[in-house]
């Protein structure tokens, strides 16, 4: 029973304890590993009781304290690596995660000198896990393993500066407007500015050692990138380079085999797993996935892809000016193609408009025939020159990527409606910056992806301090292909636990849902809403974040309260997002409103940030098509498609910005809901169970008190 609102202020909590969600019973942790993903038996792998002990070694040399939550996790990770049983573990903010996966990871990689993939799914955990994390752990373990762990951090090609190309192993990029060499210092036009780009970067290429875009600071603009970079499907392999021995990428790849610790992101494992047959990363046996809640999503976006008139049109011209070859087929390809894309109405293609799905044979008809008088031009040229070749090189892998989709989307016009795994649809801009019409294709479910590629071929633990929706694994464990059609004997056995956060949420935060006002619609904030959300910002002296569902949303709220409230308000978009968040940071009564990118990743624990402001239930938009199509399947297998994608994604992205509230055993503060179906609808309690446990209430006055109460604690303190 509520009793009543938190009292702030008051010390922090001691740590909770939740218990197990476990979908079946675990193998007895002291027996033998036995069989399973990921190989044989392990006979030196180490014990729950050794890794404990190494944690202990670590958080002392550290100097921190003991955290139960962290303490299971350890020997949660430890018996799903001795058992071969892939798992799940939900752990809060605050619970130390990172060394909570680290510690077993890196003694069952030096024990058995075997690798251990870590991917996350942002620069920042990256770059914590790499410059903070593994550097701190393997001074404290190196007397207690008897060498230090070793790491290498991983990524794709294109991060990288490759020297063919510094060396005119490549033609120069079509789109870039100047001429390198005449730059003008003084120029201020675009051109100018690219030139000046370029010419630091072959600056910097004489003095770099890693060639990592990351290092260059300040940075350049991705045009100029691109001037002094290949993707991975221009490069040409370190079989034909002629300068592989020198190349940046290859050096971290080389290296990256012979490491304990792989750290990498979520689009490389997905592509990894999909387009490299497991070439592009080292061999390993355990894959840790942080930020698990993001895997299906990263790897849906690495197997989307895109068809226009214009990527026709780069490819046609590369083939000419690669060979001399002009394709007239691809020519009247993309004709038919973009007239095609401009008769259909955009959304999804359950039924292809006649001319487009001729036009899509056409494309992969004439790609492949331009592949075909390619490869026999080439007979007869091999004399050329490096920049030649490299011409030829990037001519073929534009044919290639257009052949791979045009393939693609060519089975999903022949599919019967609904039939295939893939969907399809026409994108359309709007305004006057609009795109031309495209066309996309991507997967209906990447669960069996995931099920045969990742999770059958090694033990996985992924991890999320958001990874239960509705007080369930079932949901997530379903999106990995753990559950479901496919899943009975195919290895892929799991379980699940949320080993708890340190923070007491209840005492610590109050989650407030604003049921008195009116529904959202789709004009916009209603004046209810930004006089409600103004009296919040005004009770809390600023220090809000505010998370809204569009740009649109951000906006005019950060116009309208600013003639409404006295203190300062920043909007994503009026600078550099880093910047932004400093300055919200370091000037604790201004608020920040922006959308997507400050619902995770955002961590500014202490009064700077008292009252987390979310507009509306982060439901995908309606006319996604994707979702639509998924939620559809649901429904055709006897589901609720609503509620297992819609309400599935609004879950997640409601817990991951209700996390931004509490980052300390410090913080207090409020989550404020500005959506009343949160409170009303059917699947109102579904969403709630996703969250942190706060103390709930939609009494306006009640919340206004306790942010008037901390703000007076914050400014005399």
């Amino acid at each position: 029973m509520c009793t009543g609102p938190p009292s702030w202020p008051r010390q922090g909590p001691g740590a909770r304890e939740d218990g197990d969600v476990s979908t079946e019973t675990a193998p007895d942790p002291s027996g033998d590993p036995g069989e399973g993903p990921g190989g044989s038996s392990a006979a030196r792998e180490p014990s729950r009781e050794e890794t404990t002990t190494l944690l202990e070694t670590v958080v002392s040399t550290l100097g921190g304290a003991r955290r139960e939550g962290q303490r299971r996790m350890v020997a949660e990770v430890t018996d799903a690596i001795r058992t071969r049983r892939h798992l799940l573990v939900q752990a809060g903010t605050g619970t130390g995660k990172s060394m909570g996966y680290l510690v077993p990871a890196v003694a069952h990689a030096v024990r058995t000198d075997a690798t251990v993939v870590v991917s996350t799914a942002t620069l920042a955990l990256q770059a914590q896990v790499v410059d903070r994390d593994l550097p701190r752990l393997a001074k404290a373990l190196a007397p207690v393993l008897h060498r230090e762990p070793t790491w290498e951090l991983l990524k794709g090609r294109a991060n990288y500066l490759c020297r063919n190309k510094l060396a005119g192993g490549f033609p120069e990029d079509e789109s870039a407007l100047f001429d390198v060499a005449a730059a003008a210092p003084a120029a201020d036009d675009a051109g100018g500015r690219l030139g000046r780009e370029v010419v630091r970067l072959r600056e910097w290429a004489e003095q770099t050692t890693t060639g990592d875009r990351d290092e260059l600071d300040p940075g350049v603009s991705d045009r100029a990138w691109r001037q002094v970079s290949v993707s991975a499907r221009e490069c040409l392999g370190a079989q034909r380079c002629p300068v592989a021995a020198e190349c940046f990428s290859e050096r971290v790849r080389a290296r990256a085999r012979t490491v304990d610790v792989v750290v990498t992101n979520h689009a490389m494992t997905a592509i990894d797993a999909l387009e490299n047959n497991g070439t592009l990363l080292p061999e390993h046996d355990v894959l840790v996935v942080d930020e698990a809640h993001e895997l299906a999503d990263r790897v849906t976006a690495v197997a989307t892809a895109e068809l226009t008139g214009s990527v026709l049109a780069t490819a046609s011209r590369r083939l000419r000016r690669s060979a001399g070859i002009v394709a007239e087929s691809l020519d009247d390809a993309q004709i038919a193609l973009e007239a095609a894309l401009e008769d259909a109405p955009p959304g999804r293609l359950t039924r292809w408009p006649e001319a487009l799905a001729a036009a899509v044979v056409a494309v992969r008809d004439a790609t492949r025939s331009a592949l075909v008088e390619l490869k026999d031009s080439q007979e007869g040229a091999r004399e050329e020159d490096a920049d030649a070749r490299g011409a030829r090189h990037l001519a073929r892998a534009a044919l290639q990527d257009v052949l791979a989709v045009a393939e693609r989307l060519a089975v999903a016009a022949e599919q019967p409606e609904g039939a295939g795994y893939d969907v399809a649809w026409v994108g359309a801009g709007f305004g006057a910056q609009a795109r031309p019409p495209s066309l996309h294709i991507a997967p209906l479910s990447v669960a069996g992806l995931l099920r045969e590629q990742v999770f059958s071929e090694r033990t996985v633990v992924a991890t999320s301090a958001t990874l239960t929706l509705g007080g369930s694994f079932d949901p997530v464990a379903g999106a990995f292909g753990l559950t479901g059609r496919g899943a009975a004997g195919s290895g892929t056995a799991w379980t699940g636990t949320d080993v708890g956060s340190p923070f007491d949420y209840r005492r610590q935060g109050i989650l407030y849902v604003a049921r008195r006002l009116p529904p959202p619609g789709r004009a916009g904030a209603s004046e209810a809403m930004l006089d409600e959300l103004a009296e919040l910002v005004e009770a809390a002296g600023g220090r809000t974040l505010g998370l809204f569902s569009s740009r649109r949303g951000a906006d005019e709220a950060a116009a309208a309260l600013r003639a409404r409230v006295s203190t300062p308000i920043l909007c994503q978009g009026e600078d550099r997002l880093p910047k932004l968040v400093r300055r919200f940071t370091d000037e604790p009564a201004t608020s920040l409103f922006g959308t997507l990118s400050l619902w995770q990743g955002v961590d500014v624990p202490g009064a700077s940030c008292s009252l987390v402001v979310i507009d509306r239930i982060p439901f995908p938009r309606p006319d996604d098509p994707l979702m639509a199509a998924r939620a559809q399947a649901v429904d055709a297998a006897g589901g609720n498609g609503f509620l297992s994608v819609s309400a599935a994604h609004a879950a997640v992205r409601l817990a991951q910005g209700a996390g931004r509230l509490i980052r300390a055993a410090e913080d207090r503060g409020v989550v404020a809901v500005l959506d009343s179906r949160l409170a009303t609808a059917r699947y109102g309690g579904f969403l709630r169970e996703s969250l942190p446990g706060f103390w709930p209430t939609s009494d306006p006055e009640v919340t206004r008190s306790a942010l008037r109460r901390l703000a007076e604690v914050a400014t005399i303190g």
